[in-house]
């Protein structure tokens, strides 16, 4: 199946890319090193650099601050989300099929955030053009890494945002403005009460 797979093959096309305004909420093209998954033809850059299914992300070295929206078809996204996984450094963007086993094994176990969006996506085409119907499912970004939890947290993406790792808290980061500001107030506000 094609990289950039979402809909069915009813839709007429296994290429749906992610909108740009989505990429811009997270820091832009720029700000990603790669899409280990992007389509042959796109109309914009997802990240600096690109590997297509010609290239065959999955063999290929990932490095950097990546982005990944993957096939979503069941008989490849384990494998793409494992390797996100394994590499703990950027955002994917999946369906939020919370029950499933490579949700349990690649999201909840490896990823430091979550941002479930308030509405279901609707992506483009490879030509550019918005879908008519929406994803059909609800969608879910999931951060890995404190810097891209932060980013995550900071991207004005209507949705509920779920930290998953205090890692930060921990070590003693936290920096301005972050989603772990918060988790200090509130963690204050309890100690003082407390006393």
């Amino acid at each position: 199946m094609p990289i950039g797979s979402h809909h069915s093959a009813a839709a007429g096309t296994d290429v749906w890319l992610t909108p740009p305004a989505i990429l811009a909420a997270l820091g832009g093209a720029e700000s990603f090193d790669l899409d280990p998954c992007a389509p042959l033809d796109r109309p914009w850059d997802m990240a600096r650099q690109h590997y297509t299914i010609a290239d065959n992300g999955l063999a290929r070295p990932w490095h950097g601050r990546v982005w990944l929206n993957p096939p979503y078809s069941n008989n490849v996204i384990g494998r793409w989300m494992g390797r996100m996984a394994e590499h703990a450094h950027g955002i994917a963007l999946i369906f939020a099929r919370t029950e499933t086993q490579v949700f349990h094994e690649c999201v909840w176990r490896a990823a430091d955030a979550l941002l479930f969006m308030e509405r279901r996506l609707h992506f483009h085409d490879a030509a550019g053009t918005r879908a008519k119907a929406n994803a059909g499912a609800p969608s879910v970004f999931c951060a890995y890494g404190a810097d891209d939890a932060d980013r995550l947290a900071a991207s004005g993406i209507p949705g509920a945002f779920v930290p998953l790792r205090l890692r930060s808290l921990i070590f003693g980061f936290a920096s301005v403005g972050s989603w772990v500001d918060e988790v200090l107030k509130v963690m204050q506000r309890a100690g003082a009460a407390v006393r």
